[in-house]
């Protein structure tokens, strides 16, 4: 378990808690931030979160001759969903060689190397999503510079939204390069002039509506944080799935591949930055939600929608995740996590 907690998780919520059964059995309770956070669509950024948490339970595990066997509470509710984990000694078990790279994993939020990944680490990498998964590549610098246009458009739409306003206040820690519960300024991948700006800026969402307005607010940080980036990789990547995922469990199955293929890259030695906004938007502009008061950014998500539609296809609804990746120096601020104990429901068997 205290592996497992470094799983990686939307602006670091951790949505999950340990209950210690006392027969050698772990109870996982998670929740979602689909109430609080305008980016946890109903829930789904959660339950991926809660997928890849899982799995790295049971990358942990095998380092124990452990097999992790998880099962989902029927009777819960997707909000909350509850899950059983048992462990069964395997004296053959090896370790999974992924193991030791979960405490190394991290996101990297400036720029990379340009360099080409290769066929090797590439189909290495294909090879680390399971049966139903697929990775689709955008490599070239045409197919970069179209995806940076999509990403600056798609933040505009977290810049001009009150809803992204109430997060982003949140869930930032300022002047700190490392932060248990949050996502630490220092990693975000501006430099000090615009995060100066940024803390200025986001004193209220009146001050931050007010320089959009007047002084083009939103233009520095979608230029440092999402066009700036997309061009500056190795290449951009989506794991799709089979079919168009519905509900918790296929999400959750889809934060299990997204962890193996993010633990792949880290053992290659590669750097990934998420880029799941554009998913998001556009999944509430495929439903018909309206997921803010203010109007323009409503138009904003469904051009985000048909951006994705002309480079992926109709299949981008089969999309899971997505980001960029490529070489270099592993960010040197992050997000880490609440200590194990902070994880255990009180009153439960302790570690003893």
């Amino acid at each position: 378990m205290d592996l497992a907690r470094w799983a990686p998780s939307g602006d670091n919520t951790q949505p999950w808690r340990f209950e210690l059964t006392g027969d050698g059995g772990v109870v996982i309770h998670g929740f979602d931030t689909r109430t609080t956070c305008v980016y946890d669509l109903d829930g789904h950024a959660s339950q991926i979160s809660m997928g890849a948490m899982l799995e790295t339970l049971s990358i942990a595990a095998t380092q124990f001759g452990l097999r992790a066997i998880a099962t989902r509470r029927q009777h819960g509710s997707d909000e909350q969903p509850t899950f059983d984990i048992r462990f069964i000694e395997e004296a053959s078990l090896m370790p999974d060689p992924l193991a030791p790279y979960i405490q190394q994993r991290r996101v990297q939020r400036q720029s990379m190397q340009t360099t080409p990944l290769g066929q090797t680490a590439e189909k290495a990498l294909e090879a680390s999503v399971g049966e139903g998964f697929a990775v689709v590549w955008r490599r070239s610098l045409a197919d970069r510079a179209r995806l940076a246009k999509l990403l600056f458009h798609s933040a505009k739409i977290r810049l001009i939204c009150p809803e992204a306003y109430e997060v982003h206040r949140d869930v930032i820690e300022w002047n700190c390069q490392f932060s248990n519960t949050k996502i630490p300024d220092q990693a975000l991948g501006a430099d000090p002039a615009a995060l100066r700006l940024m803390r200025f800026a986001m004193v209220s969402w009146q001050r931050v509506s007010f320089l959009n307005r007047y002084f083009a607010g939103t233009w520095v940080p979608r230029i440092q944080l999402d066009a700036l980036p997309a061009l500056r990789c190795g290449a951009h990547f989506a794991i799709t799935a089979r079919q168009e995922p519905q509900g918790l469990d296929d999400y959750v199955a889809i934060g299990r591949q997204t962890q193996r293929f993010w633990l792949t890259a880290t053992k290659l030695g590669l750097q990934i930055q998420p880029q799941i906004t554009p998913l998001v938007f556009s999944r509430y502009a495929n439903a018909g939600r309206r997921f803010t008061t203010h109007e323009p950014a409503i138009h904003l998500a469904e051009q985000v929608a048909a951006k994705l539609n002309e480079e992926f296809g109709p299949s981008y609804r089969r999309i899971g995740f997505m980001g960029r990746i490529g070489s270099g120096k592993a960010a040197e601020s992050r997000s880490l996590r609440r200590p194990l104990e902070e994880l255990l429901i009180p009153g439960k068997p302790t570690l003893e």
